[in-house]
């Protein structure tokens, strides 16, 4: 006997409310419906297993089926189903508590994608694109089946169905403006999307499998075929098994699963599995990074029990290593929630400070196990511990066991190691060690080389946020600082209490200075005559520390740098005043050679930093032939 009745939820505009606020991502439907069937599934097998119900399973699947003619979408499972009870109570009766209340909060929001899940409304997502839902299911307790039709106002109809067998069917007649889900790509990018490692078999179509041939077939017969059910997803992805049972071709194979368009192999994964205090799986992968910071984010995919979320992980997994690929998988994470809810959920936060602990560990353990590999592979990771060492004190703080610094030569350092092995020849007067780098080793190649003859160690730090690095070590590390070997003449680098013994009195330094500042004519560099070793460079231009710092600091995001981004680069000419060449020069009678030479002194040392360009320096090409003729 057929009944009508009029769907209990609190307010009438159910409908309507749904379309509006889930239009931005009405593509969720299928989502949700096949979610339901899995779960439908998934429970029907438990209770066989526990004795609870006694029905022939077969091989469960669920079946995704178009019919563009009658512009109908089917879901079709093998899971509990329902009687006539049920349809009523889990269908007629939504518990929507809270209706009025979310309908004033959001009235001015044009979109929520949240509303579904938070509602427990994945059923009613269908009538996004649906104009008719109907709904045909026979539970695995031998009651009849039931046919249930709505039409997307309040109003249904509930009737009796002929079904052989457990399971549901859902039927969308599909919204006239909603076609492009009768397209068969459509809902396979859908599913591959979604449910693409779901745990249930989801068919979708049939495709053709070559067979092999008889024994005895000729080489010109085909090769037999024959129809098989297309199944889009991977019931047991590499995640879900245990570390113990996986090969590292099996973490390879995984990862072009995921990523089939990628085609560099992955450094190496970590493989997360914890059940307490939440429960969280998942595969993360390092693959080889560039040096920019933002071309790497939004690969690593968030699961809730096989079924994707997305792949924003912003505040689940710490910012530092959204760089990196792979899956997570959390029961304890909301489907359909706001960024901000869950940057403030607790379980959220823990998940997040178990990653970062499993990711050092991991470092650890491979540094540990084959120095020399890790050594190699260090370029292609840095930028993701140098900025989880900027950005997570508790990674900071594991870092030391792991975190590499490099030298121009090619030697590796880990922090301890480094420190130890310069003090002897780099602490300066002030009892501080100084750690000399160089940041492009051919730009700076005769700083690195006046360093390294004094016996200076010069590290070669070149990623985009060493600047900031610097600034955090040296407020955590004890008696240290960083100065790059450009920063000062070799002699002023480490200030020791030795001093040169100046060829120049005081008025003659002064006088000297005087005359190549109104030589050069230019603001952006301070003259500076120094007493140096009389083998050192005559000229030499540097660039003071802490200016440089501040402006490579806020050109890479280091706000509150007061402005410094703003203003000119500044240099100073470090001017050798033991020099043979600067003594002739000062000694130079002839103004307008005196003038020249100082051109020419000062073209060379901008020549060796890249600062000559343009019109300067086809001068000083054609002054250098002038000089040699």
């Amino acid at each position: 006997m057929s009944q009508k009745g009029t769907i209990n939820v609190a307010v009438e505009n159910i409908f309507p409310l749904i379309k509006k606020f889930l239009y931005s991502d009405h593509e969720i439907f299928l989502r949700e419906l096949v979610s339901n069937a899995t779960d439908a599934t998934l429970k029907l097998q438990h209770l066989a297993r526990i004795g609870e119900a006694s029905v022939e399973l077969g091989d469960q699947k669920i079946e995704i089926k178009i019919d563009k003619e009658g512009k109908k979408l089917h879901i079709i499972d093998q899971g509990l189903g329902m009687t006539e009870d049920e349809v009523q109570k889990y269908i007629n009766e939504v518990a929507f508590s809270g209706a009025e209340e979310f309908l004033e909060k959001y009235k001015d929001t044009a979109k929520d994608s949240g509303i579904i899940g938070h509602f427990g409304l994945g059923f009613y997502s269908a009538f996004m694109v649906a104009d008719q839902v109907e709904i045909i299911t026979k539970s695995f307790k031998d009651e009849p089946a039931v046919h249930w039709t709505c039409d997307g106002s309040p109003n249904y109809t509930i009737e009796p169905a002929e079904k052989e067998n457990f399971g549901t069917e859902i039927i969308l007649h599909i919204s006239d403006d909603e076609t492009e889900f009768l397209e068969e790509s459509r809902i396979n990018e859908l599913l591959n999307k979604y449910n693409k490692f779901m745990p249930v078999p989801i068919k979708f179509g049939t495709k053709t499998e070559t067979l092999e041939k008889p024994e005895g077939a000729k080489e010109e017969d085909p090769a037999p075929t024959q129809e098989v059910d297309n199944i889009i997803n991977n019931p047991d992805p590499a995640w879900t098994k245990q570390p113990a049972d996986l090969e590292d071709q099996d973490y390879k194979n995984f990862y072009r699963e995921l990523y089939p368009m990628q085609f560099e192999e992955p450094l190496f994964n970590i493989h997360l599995n914890v059940d307490y205090p939440f429960n969280l799986t998942g595969i993360l992968y390092f693959p080889k990074m560039t040096q920019d910071l933002n071309v790497q984010k939004d690969r690593i995919q968030l699961y809730q029990n096989q079924v994707f979320v997305t792949d924003n992980v912003e505040g689940i997994v710490p910012e530092f290593l959204t760089m990196l690929r792979g899956v997570i998988d959390s029961p304890d994470i909301p489907l359909n929630v706001s960024r901000s809810y869950l940057q403030a959920d607790g379980a959220v936060k823990k998940i997040s400070s178990y990653i970062t602990r499993k990711v050092a560990d991991k470092l650890k353990s491979l540094f540990n196990e084959d120095r020399k590999a890790f050594e190699e592979k260090w370029n292609d990771i840095k930028i993701v511990i140098e900025y989880g060492m900027l950005s997570e004190d508790k990674f900071f703080d594991k870092a030391d066991k792991f975190a590499l610094y490099p030298t121009v030569d090619g030697d590796y350092y880990l922090w301890d190691e480094l420190v130890e092995k310069i003090k002897p020849a780099q602490t300066d007067k002030d009892d501080k060690t100084v750690i000399l780098y160089a940041s492009n080793k051919e730009e700076q190649h005769s700083y690195t080389a006046a360093a390294k003859k004094k016996g200076y160690e010069v590290l070669l730090l070149d990623s985009p946020i060493v600047s900031h690095l610097m600034q955090k070590l040296e407020s955590s590390k004890e008696n240290i600082s960083f100065v790059r070997v450009d920063a000062d003449h070799v002699d002023n680098l480490i200030k020791k209490e030795e001093e040169q013994i100046s060829k120049l009195s005081d008025e003659e330094k002064e006088a000297l200075q005087k005359t190549i500042t109104e030589t050069i004519a230019d603001t952006s560099y301070t003259v500076q005559v120094e007493a140096m070793s009389s083998d050192a460079a005559p000229f030499m231009i540097t660039q003071p520390e802490f200016m440089r710092r501040m402006k490579e600091m806020q050109a890479t995001g280091g706000g509150g740098m007061m402005g410094f981004g703003n203003m000119p680069d500044m240099y100073n000419l470090v001017v050798n005043g033991n020099s043979d060449l600067v003594q002739s020069i000062f000694n130079e009678k002839d103004e307008e050679k005196k003038s020249g030479l100082i051109q020419q002194a000062v073209d060379l040392a901008k020549l060796s930093q890249g600062l000559l360009k343009g019109e300067k320096l086809t001068e000083f090409v054609s002054r250098s032939y002038e000089l040699i003729k």
